[in-house]
Protein backbone atom coordinates (compact mmCIF):
# COMPACT_ATOMS: atom_id res chain seq x y z
CA UNK A 1 0.00 0.00 0.00
CA UNK A 2 1.22 3.16 -0.31
CA UNK A 3 0.40 6.48 1.62
CA UNK A 4 2.37 9.29 0.90
CA UNK A 5 1.94 11.52 4.10
CA UNK A 6 4.65 13.13 6.21
CA UNK A 7 3.84 12.67 9.70
CA UNK A 8 6.02 13.76 12.88
CA UNK A 9 6.24 10.86 15.15
CA UNK A 10 6.50 12.27 19.07
CA UNK A 11 9.14 10.32 21.04
CA UNK A 12 7.79 9.33 24.39
CA UNK A 13 10.80 8.78 26.81
CA UNK A 14 9.95 6.47 29.83
CA UNK A 15 9.69 6.68 33.38
CA UNK A 16 12.00 4.42 35.42
CA UNK A 17 8.65 2.89 36.07
CA UNK A 18 7.89 2.35 33.08
CA UNK A 19 11.20 0.47 32.31
CA UNK A 20 10.45 -1.72 35.33
CA UNK A 21 7.09 -2.80 33.63
CA UNK A 22 8.45 -3.16 29.94
CA UNK A 23 11.12 -6.00 32.35
CA UNK A 24 8.65 -7.39 34.52
CA UNK A 25 5.34 -7.91 31.19
CA UNK A 26 7.59 -8.09 28.12
CA UNK A 27 9.52 -11.92 28.35
CA UNK A 28 7.02 -14.46 28.91
CA UNK A 29 6.69 -18.37 28.15
CA UNK A 30 4.60 -19.36 25.55
CA UNK A 31 2.40 -21.61 27.76
CA UNK A 32 -0.23 -19.47 27.65
CA UNK A 33 1.81 -16.06 28.74
CA UNK A 34 1.31 -12.93 26.84
CA UNK A 35 3.85 -10.58 25.79
CA UNK A 36 2.26 -7.08 26.55
CA UNK A 37 4.76 -4.52 27.50
CA UNK A 38 3.40 -1.13 27.33
CA UNK A 39 4.62 0.88 25.14
CA UNK A 40 6.59 3.77 25.95
CA UNK A 41 9.65 4.55 23.88
CA UNK A 42 12.74 4.07 25.61
CA UNK A 43 16.09 5.59 24.92
CA UNK A 44 18.75 3.07 23.16
CA UNK A 45 21.05 2.80 25.98
CA UNK A 46 17.89 1.65 28.42
CA UNK A 47 16.40 -0.08 25.64
CA UNK A 48 20.04 -2.34 25.33
CA UNK A 49 20.08 -2.65 29.24
CA UNK A 50 16.97 -4.21 29.16
CA UNK A 51 17.81 -6.60 26.47
CA UNK A 52 20.82 -7.78 27.85
CA UNK A 53 19.35 -8.84 31.07
CA UNK A 54 17.17 -11.06 29.73
CA UNK A 55 19.55 -12.29 26.94
CA UNK A 56 21.17 -13.53 30.37
CA UNK A 57 18.99 -16.27 30.41
CA UNK A 58 19.49 -19.49 28.00
CA UNK A 59 18.07 -22.55 28.15
CA UNK A 60 19.54 -25.93 26.61
CA UNK A 61 17.33 -26.35 23.81
CA UNK A 62 15.05 -23.94 22.52
CA UNK A 63 12.47 -21.95 23.90
CA UNK A 64 8.73 -21.14 22.71
CA UNK A 65 6.81 -17.85 23.02
CA UNK A 66 3.66 -16.21 22.40
CA UNK A 67 2.92 -12.72 20.77
CA UNK A 68 -0.86 -12.01 20.94
CA UNK A 69 -1.74 -9.13 19.41
CA UNK A 70 -3.05 -6.21 20.89
CA UNK A 71 -2.63 -2.28 21.87
CA UNK A 72 0.87 -2.62 23.59
CA UNK A 73 2.56 -5.32 21.76
CA UNK A 74 2.26 -3.39 18.36
CA UNK A 75 3.72 -0.40 16.38
CA UNK A 76 1.16 1.62 13.57
CA UNK A 77 2.69 2.27 10.91
CA UNK A 78 6.74 2.43 11.00
CA UNK A 79 9.85 0.31 12.03
CA UNK A 80 12.13 2.15 14.53
CA UNK A 81 15.73 1.04 16.30
CA UNK A 82 14.04 2.78 18.79
CA UNK A 83 11.17 0.77 19.91
CA UNK A 84 11.66 -0.81 22.94
CA UNK A 85 11.05 -4.70 22.26
CA UNK A 86 8.46 -6.82 23.41
CA UNK A 87 10.15 -10.33 23.42
CA UNK A 88 13.93 -11.02 23.91
CA UNK A 89 15.14 -14.62 22.00
CA UNK A 90 17.82 -16.28 21.73
CA UNK A 91 19.05 -17.86 18.31
CA UNK A 92 16.50 -20.91 17.70
CA UNK A 93 14.18 -19.73 19.82
CA UNK A 94 10.50 -20.12 18.16
CA UNK A 95 7.70 -17.33 18.40
CA UNK A 96 4.27 -17.39 17.43
CA UNK A 97 2.71 -13.72 16.72
CA UNK A 98 -0.63 -12.45 16.16
CA UNK A 99 -0.45 -10.47 12.81
CA UNK A 100 -3.51 -8.17 12.94
CA UNK A 101 -4.38 -6.68 9.66
CA UNK A 102 -4.47 -2.78 9.42
CA UNK A 103 -7.82 -3.37 7.28
CA UNK A 104 -10.18 -4.34 10.14
CA UNK A 105 -11.98 -1.23 9.85
CA UNK A 106 -13.40 -2.28 6.52
CA UNK A 107 -15.71 -4.26 8.33
CA UNK A 108 -15.77 -3.93 11.94
CA UNK A 109 -18.56 -6.53 12.92
CA UNK A 110 -16.57 -9.50 11.08
CA UNK A 111 -12.99 -8.11 11.68
CA UNK A 112 -12.84 -6.19 15.27
CA UNK A 113 -15.77 -7.49 17.64
CA UNK A 114 -15.09 -9.66 19.71
CA UNK A 115 -11.28 -10.11 19.58
CA UNK A 116 -10.29 -8.41 22.83
CA UNK A 117 -6.63 -7.87 21.38
CA UNK A 118 -7.48 -6.28 18.34
CA UNK A 119 -10.57 -3.98 19.92
CA UNK A 120 -7.75 -2.88 21.69
CA UNK A 121 -5.66 -1.86 19.16
CA UNK A 122 -8.58 0.53 17.08
CA UNK A 123 -9.92 1.64 19.79
CA UNK A 124 -10.77 5.27 19.03
CA UNK A 125 -13.31 7.84 20.84
CA UNK A 126 -13.24 11.99 20.83
CA UNK A 127 -10.65 11.62 23.93
CA UNK A 128 -8.58 8.50 23.24
CA UNK A 129 -7.03 5.96 20.91
CA UNK A 130 -5.60 2.58 21.96
CA UNK A 131 -2.70 2.92 19.74
CA UNK A 132 -1.99 6.60 19.56
CA UNK A 133 0.57 7.18 17.04
CA UNK A 134 -0.23 5.88 13.62
CA UNK A 135 2.04 6.79 11.22
CA UNK A 136 3.76 7.37 9.20
CA UNK A 137 3.07 4.35 6.88
CA UNK A 138 0.00 2.47 7.69
CA UNK A 139 0.68 -1.69 8.94
CA UNK A 140 -0.09 -3.18 12.40
CA UNK A 141 3.30 -4.49 12.71
CA UNK A 142 3.29 -7.14 15.90
CA UNK A 143 7.02 -6.08 17.78
CA UNK A 144 9.72 -5.75 17.93
CA UNK A 145 11.39 -8.63 18.82
CA UNK A 146 15.13 -8.44 19.98
CA UNK A 147 17.52 -11.30 19.07
CA UNK A 148 20.56 -11.72 21.66
CA UNK A 149 23.45 -11.38 20.42
CA UNK A 150 22.18 -9.97 16.68
CA UNK A 151 24.92 -7.37 15.52
CA UNK A 152 25.75 -5.16 12.28
CA UNK A 153 26.91 -7.15 9.61
CA UNK A 154 24.96 -10.43 11.34
CA UNK A 155 22.34 -12.42 9.05
CA UNK A 156 19.50 -13.26 10.07
CA UNK A 157 17.65 -16.42 9.26
CA UNK A 158 13.53 -15.84 9.49
CA UNK A 159 12.09 -19.32 9.46
CA UNK A 160 8.52 -18.91 8.84
CA UNK A 161 7.51 -22.78 10.41
CA UNK A 162 3.36 -22.10 9.88
CA UNK A 163 0.58 -19.65 9.16
CA UNK A 164 -2.72 -20.08 10.30
CA UNK A 165 -5.80 -17.62 9.56
CA UNK A 166 -6.92 -15.78 12.67
CA UNK A 167 -10.48 -16.65 13.49
CA UNK A 168 -12.86 -13.50 13.70
CA UNK A 169 -13.50 -13.10 17.64
CA UNK A 170 -17.74 -12.32 16.64
CA UNK A 171 -19.76 -15.66 17.81
CA UNK A 172 -22.12 -14.68 14.74
CA UNK A 173 -19.19 -15.48 12.39
CA UNK A 174 -17.83 -18.81 14.45
CA UNK A 175 -15.25 -20.54 12.45
CA UNK A 176 -14.99 -17.53 9.42
CA UNK A 177 -12.28 -15.06 9.05
CA UNK A 178 -12.47 -12.19 6.77
CA UNK A 179 -10.51 -10.32 4.34
CA UNK A 180 -10.18 -6.95 2.85
CA UNK A 181 -9.38 -6.16 -0.71
CA UNK A 182 -9.34 -2.10 -1.19
CA UNK A 183 -9.20 -1.42 -4.58
CA UNK A 184 -7.90 2.21 -3.51
CA UNK A 185 -6.07 5.66 -4.84
CA UNK A 186 -2.92 3.95 -4.41
CA UNK A 187 -3.37 1.57 -7.07
CA UNK A 188 -1.69 1.26 -10.54
CA UNK A 189 -4.99 0.82 -12.11
CA UNK A 190 -6.51 4.45 -10.37
CA UNK A 191 -6.35 6.50 -13.44
CA UNK A 192 -7.20 3.47 -15.62
CA UNK A 193 -10.31 3.27 -15.05
CA UNK A 194 -13.36 2.67 -17.93
CA UNK A 195 -16.47 3.00 -16.04
CA UNK A 196 -18.07 5.53 -14.17
CA UNK A 197 -18.08 6.73 -11.64
CA UNK A 198 -14.54 7.77 -12.05
CA UNK A 199 -12.27 7.96 -9.62
CA UNK A 200 -13.57 5.68 -7.40
CA UNK A 201 -12.32 3.60 -4.41
CA UNK A 202 -13.95 0.20 -3.78
CA UNK A 203 -13.58 -2.37 -0.93
CA UNK A 204 -14.42 -5.95 -1.61
CA UNK A 205 -15.04 -8.27 1.84
CA UNK A 206 -13.62 -12.39 1.24
CA UNK A 207 -14.77 -14.82 3.74
CA UNK A 208 -13.08 -18.07 4.65
CA UNK A 209 -12.84 -20.78 6.41
CA UNK A 210 -11.16 -20.97 9.14
CA UNK A 211 -11.08 -24.09 10.32
CA UNK A 212 -8.61 -25.20 7.17
CA UNK A 213 -11.37 -27.27 5.29
CA UNK A 214 -11.77 -25.18 2.77
CA UNK A 215 -8.80 -23.56 0.84
CA UNK A 216 -10.25 -20.97 -0.64
CA UNK A 217 -11.66 -17.00 -0.47
CA UNK A 218 -15.46 -15.99 -1.69
CA UNK A 219 -16.18 -12.57 -2.12
CA UNK A 220 -19.07 -11.55 0.57
CA UNK A 221 -19.81 -8.03 -0.70
CA UNK A 222 -18.53 -4.75 -2.19
CA UNK A 223 -18.73 -1.33 -1.39
CA UNK A 224 -18.12 2.34 -2.84
CA UNK A 225 -16.26 3.98 -0.55
CA UNK A 226 -18.12 7.44 1.05
CA UNK A 227 -16.65 10.21 3.26
CA UNK A 228 -16.43 8.87 6.38
CA UNK A 229 -16.09 11.05 9.55
CA UNK A 230 -13.86 9.89 11.96
CA UNK A 231 -14.26 10.53 15.97
CA UNK A 232 -11.78 13.17 15.93
CA UNK A 233 -13.92 14.67 13.67
CA UNK A 234 -12.18 15.36 10.34
CA UNK A 235 -13.34 14.10 7.17
CA UNK A 236 -12.40 11.30 5.04
CA UNK A 237 -13.00 11.38 1.52
CA UNK A 238 -10.38 9.13 0.05
CA UNK A 239 -8.68 5.73 1.90
CA UNK A 240 -6.39 8.43 3.42
CA UNK A 241 -5.52 7.47 7.47
CA UNK A 242 -4.87 4.11 8.47
CA UNK A 243 -7.57 2.55 11.18
CA UNK A 244 -10.92 3.97 9.85
CA UNK A 245 -13.49 2.15 11.25
CA UNK A 246 -16.25 2.23 8.08
CA UNK A 247 -19.68 3.53 9.02
CA UNK A 248 -21.87 1.01 7.22
CA UNK A 249 -24.98 3.32 7.36
CA UNK A 250 -23.16 5.33 5.22
CA UNK A 251 -22.21 2.45 2.07
CA UNK A 252 -24.10 0.47 0.35
CA UNK A 253 -23.05 -2.81 0.69
CA UNK A 254 -23.40 -4.89 -3.43
CA UNK A 255 -23.83 -8.64 -2.89
CA UNK A 256 -23.12 -11.19 -5.38
CA UNK A 257 -19.58 -10.37 -6.33
CA UNK A 258 -17.90 -12.32 -8.37
CA UNK A 259 -20.45 -15.39 -7.94
CA UNK A 260 -19.20 -18.64 -8.36
CA UNK A 261 -15.36 -17.74 -8.22
CA UNK A 262 -13.23 -19.21 -5.48
CA UNK A 263 -10.21 -17.74 -4.82
CA UNK A 264 -6.85 -20.37 -4.12
CA UNK A 265 -5.84 -19.55 -0.52
CA UNK A 266 -2.04 -18.56 -0.43
CA UNK A 267 -1.29 -17.42 3.09
CA UNK A 268 2.16 -15.12 3.30
CA UNK A 269 3.39 -11.84 5.01
CA UNK A 270 3.40 -8.92 3.18
CA UNK A 271 5.79 -6.84 5.91
CA UNK A 272 8.04 -8.24 7.88
CA UNK A 273 11.66 -7.09 8.27
CA UNK A 274 14.24 -5.68 10.96
CA UNK A 275 15.00 -1.64 12.21
CA UNK A 276 17.07 0.16 9.78
CA UNK A 277 19.87 2.13 10.84
CA UNK A 278 19.22 5.36 8.86
CA UNK A 279 16.54 6.87 10.60
CA UNK A 280 14.78 6.70 13.94
CA UNK A 281 11.32 6.35 12.42
CA UNK A 282 11.28 4.61 9.00
CA UNK A 283 7.77 4.59 7.06
CA UNK A 284 6.33 0.67 6.99
CA UNK A 285 4.91 1.43 3.41
CA UNK A 286 8.65 1.23 1.14
CA UNK A 287 10.39 -1.75 1.46
CA UNK A 288 14.38 -1.50 1.53
CA UNK A 289 17.39 -4.01 2.15
CA UNK A 290 15.78 -4.23 5.84
CA UNK A 291 12.77 -6.28 4.38
CA UNK A 292 9.61 -4.28 5.13
CA UNK A 293 6.62 -4.06 3.06
CA UNK A 294 8.11 -6.60 0.17
CA UNK A 295 4.94 -8.25 -0.81
CA UNK A 296 6.07 -10.86 -2.02
CA UNK A 297 2.79 -13.61 -2.40
CA UNK A 298 5.86 -16.21 -1.70
CA UNK A 299 6.59 -15.02 1.88
CA UNK A 300 4.92 -18.34 2.99
CA UNK A 301 5.15 -21.18 5.39
CA UNK A 302 8.04 -23.82 4.99
CA UNK A 303 9.95 -20.51 3.81
CA UNK A 304 13.25 -18.37 5.49
CA UNK A 305 13.89 -14.99 4.75
CA UNK A 306 17.11 -13.64 5.48
CA UNK A 307 17.99 -10.12 6.52
CA UNK A 308 21.22 -8.23 6.81
CA UNK A 309 20.66 -6.61 10.61
CA UNK A 310 21.89 -3.16 10.75
CA UNK A 311 21.24 -2.55 14.46
CA UNK A 312 22.04 -4.12 17.70
CA UNK A 313 19.30 -7.03 18.40
CA UNK A 314 17.87 -6.80 14.65
CA UNK A 315 14.52 -5.80 16.21
CA UNK A 316 11.84 -8.05 14.09
CA UNK A 317 8.79 -6.85 13.28
CA UNK A 318 5.78 -8.01 11.29
CA UNK A 319 2.44 -7.52 10.06
CA UNK A 320 0.80 -7.02 6.34
CA UNK A 321 -0.97 -10.76 7.24
CA UNK A 322 -2.34 -11.58 3.23
CA UNK A 323 -4.89 -14.46 2.55
CA UNK A 324 -4.44 -14.27 -1.44
CA UNK A 325 -2.73 -11.50 -3.91
CA UNK A 326 -1.42 -11.76 -7.56
CA UNK A 327 2.69 -10.42 -8.61
CA UNK A 328 2.21 -6.55 -8.45
CA UNK A 329 -0.73 -6.53 -5.41
CA UNK A 330 -2.21 -4.32 -9.02
CA UNK A 331 -5.31 -2.27 -7.37
CA UNK A 332 -3.95 -1.74 -4.33
CA UNK A 333 -4.23 -4.10 -1.64
CA UNK A 334 -3.84 -8.22 -1.21
CA UNK A 335 -6.77 -9.47 0.83
CA UNK A 336 -6.00 -8.09 3.80
CA UNK A 337 -6.58 -10.60 6.54
CA UNK A 338 -5.36 -11.50 10.19
CA UNK A 339 -3.27 -14.39 10.63
CA UNK A 340 -1.63 -16.32 13.51
CA UNK A 341 2.36 -16.78 12.49
CA UNK A 342 4.67 -18.94 14.18
CA UNK A 343 8.50 -17.76 13.46
CA UNK A 344 11.87 -19.41 14.16
CA UNK A 345 15.27 -17.03 14.07
CA UNK A 346 18.13 -18.53 13.12
CA UNK A 347 21.12 -16.02 13.80
CA UNK A 348 24.52 -16.00 11.52
CA UNK A 349 26.96 -14.12 12.80
CA UNK A 350 28.86 -12.26 9.91
CA UNK A 351 32.16 -14.34 11.16
CA UNK A 352 30.86 -17.61 9.79
CA UNK A 353 29.77 -16.18 6.46
CA UNK A 354 32.49 -16.22 4.71
CA UNK A 355 32.96 -19.34 2.29
CA UNK A 356 29.14 -19.89 2.26
CA UNK A 357 26.22 -18.73 -0.02
CA UNK A 358 25.22 -16.38 1.99
CA UNK A 359 28.11 -14.71 1.92
CA UNK A 360 27.84 -10.90 0.43
CA UNK A 361 24.39 -11.07 0.99
CA UNK A 362 23.38 -7.98 2.07
CA UNK A 363 19.53 -7.62 0.97
CA UNK A 364 16.55 -9.37 1.64
CA UNK A 365 16.67 -13.05 0.06
CA UNK A 366 14.13 -16.15 0.05
CA UNK A 367 14.46 -19.58 0.14
CA UNK A 368 11.41 -22.05 -0.56
CA UNK A 369 11.85 -25.58 -0.66
CA UNK A 370 12.42 -25.22 -4.16
CA UNK A 371 13.99 -21.96 -5.11
CA UNK A 372 16.05 -18.94 -4.45
CA UNK A 373 14.06 -15.57 -3.77
CA UNK A 374 16.43 -12.22 -4.81
CA UNK A 375 14.47 -9.02 -4.52
CA UNK A 376 15.38 -5.85 -6.05
CA UNK A 377 13.56 -2.43 -5.63
CA UNK A 378 13.97 0.82 -7.33
CA UNK A 379 16.37 2.30 -5.05
CA UNK A 380 18.76 -0.76 -3.45
CA UNK A 381 18.80 1.37 -0.32
CA UNK A 382 16.35 4.45 -0.69
CA UNK A 383 17.00 5.90 3.05
CA UNK A 384 20.96 6.40 2.23
CA UNK A 385 20.57 6.90 -1.71
CA UNK A 386 17.68 9.84 -1.37
CA UNK A 387 19.24 12.05 1.52
CA UNK A 388 17.15 14.07 4.24
CA UNK A 389 13.94 13.79 2.50
CA UNK A 390 14.15 10.35 1.44
CA UNK A 391 10.71 9.11 3.33
CA UNK A 392 8.98 11.62 0.75
CA UNK A 393 11.01 11.25 -2.66
CA UNK A 394 10.61 7.51 -3.00
CA UNK A 395 7.15 8.34 -3.33
CA UNK A 396 7.77 10.29 -5.97
CA UNK A 397 10.49 8.07 -7.80
CA UNK A 398 9.00 4.34 -8.25
CA UNK A 399 10.16 2.84 -11.12
CA UNK A 400 10.35 -0.24 -12.52
CA UNK A 401 13.22 -0.31 -14.95
CA UNK A 402 15.71 0.32 -11.56
CA UNK A 403 14.37 -2.34 -10.01
CA UNK A 404 14.89 -4.86 -12.75
CA UNK A 405 18.35 -3.69 -12.87
CA UNK A 406 18.92 -4.05 -9.17
CA UNK A 407 17.42 -7.44 -8.72
CA UNK A 408 19.28 -9.13 -12.10
CA UNK A 409 22.86 -7.73 -10.45
CA UNK A 410 21.78 -8.93 -6.74
CA UNK A 411 20.86 -12.53 -8.87
CA UNK A 412 24.18 -12.26 -10.61
CA UNK A 413 25.91 -11.91 -7.39
CA UNK A 414 24.70 -14.50 -5.80
CA UNK A 415 24.72 -17.06 -8.40
CA UNK A 416 28.85 -16.27 -8.64
CA UNK A 417 29.16 -16.08 -5.25
CA UNK A 418 26.86 -19.02 -4.11
CA UNK A 419 27.32 -21.57 -7.08
CA UNK A 420 30.88 -20.47 -8.58
CA UNK A 421 29.79 -19.25 -11.46
CA UNK A 422 31.27 -17.18 -14.08
CA UNK A 423 29.48 -13.76 -14.94
CA UNK A 424 28.94 -14.53 -18.54
CA UNK A 425 27.16 -17.96 -16.71
CA UNK A 426 25.31 -16.20 -14.54
CA UNK A 427 23.44 -14.08 -17.47
CA UNK A 428 22.90 -17.27 -19.43
CA UNK A 429 21.41 -19.17 -17.01
CA UNK A 430 19.18 -16.12 -15.48
CA UNK A 431 18.03 -15.64 -19.08
CA UNK A 432 17.13 -19.56 -19.71
CA UNK A 433 16.07 -20.50 -16.48
CA UNK A 434 14.92 -17.98 -13.99
CA UNK A 435 11.95 -16.14 -13.76
CA UNK A 436 11.77 -12.26 -12.80
CA UNK A 437 8.27 -11.49 -11.39
CA UNK A 438 6.66 -7.72 -10.35
CA UNK A 439 6.84 -8.71 -6.71
CA UNK A 440 4.58 -4.90 -6.30
CA UNK A 441 3.75 -1.53 -7.99
CA UNK A 442 2.16 0.17 -5.00
CA UNK A 443 4.61 0.42 -2.15
CA UNK A 444 6.99 3.83 -3.11
CA UNK A 445 10.02 1.76 -3.88
CA UNK A 446 8.66 -0.49 -6.46
CA UNK A 447 9.81 -4.26 -6.64
CA UNK A 448 11.17 -7.04 -8.72
CA UNK A 449 12.00 -10.67 -7.52
CA UNK A 450 13.97 -13.05 -9.41
CA UNK A 451 13.49 -17.02 -9.07
CA UNK A 452 15.98 -19.70 -9.71
CA UNK A 453 14.95 -23.29 -9.20
CA UNK A 454 17.60 -25.28 -7.05
CA UNK A 455 17.29 -28.11 -8.74
CA UNK A 456 19.25 -27.23 -11.30
CA UNK A 457 22.60 -26.96 -9.67
CA UNK A 458 25.01 -30.35 -8.80
CA UNK A 459 25.21 -30.26 -5.03
CA UNK A 460 29.05 -29.65 -5.19
CA UNK A 461 28.64 -27.33 -6.84
CA UNK A 462 26.59 -24.88 -4.02
CA UNK A 463 28.58 -23.52 -1.47
CA UNK A 464 27.64 -24.60 2.01
CA UNK A 465 25.26 -22.61 4.18
CA UNK A 466 26.29 -21.61 7.31
CA UNK A 467 26.58 -23.60 10.63
CA UNK A 468 24.25 -21.55 12.95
Amino acid sequence: MVWSRNRKIIFLFSSILGLLMVGLASFLPFMGAKAAAPKAMLTLTARQAQAAANCSKKTASPSQYQVIGNANTVQWGYFSKKSPPVLAVHSKDYVTMDLITHHAGDDYARMIQGDPGIESIYQWTASEKGVKERGPGVHVLTGPVYICDAEPGDLLEVRIVDLKLKPSGNPKYAGKTFGSNAAAWWGFHYKNLSQEPKPREVITIYEMDATGKQQYAKAAYSFKWTSQTTPDGKSHATIDYPGIVVDHGKVKETLNVLNGVKVPLRLHIGAMGLAPKEADIVNSIPPGYFGGNMDNRHVAAGTSMYYPVSVPGALFSAGDAHAAQGDSELDGTAIETSLVGKFQFILHKQAKLAGTILDKVDYPLLETPDSWIVHGFTFRNYLAELGPDAQTKIFQLSSLDPALKDCSTKLRDFLMNGMNLTEDEAYSLMTVSGDFAITQVVDGNWGVHGIIPKAMFNPKQIKPKPVA
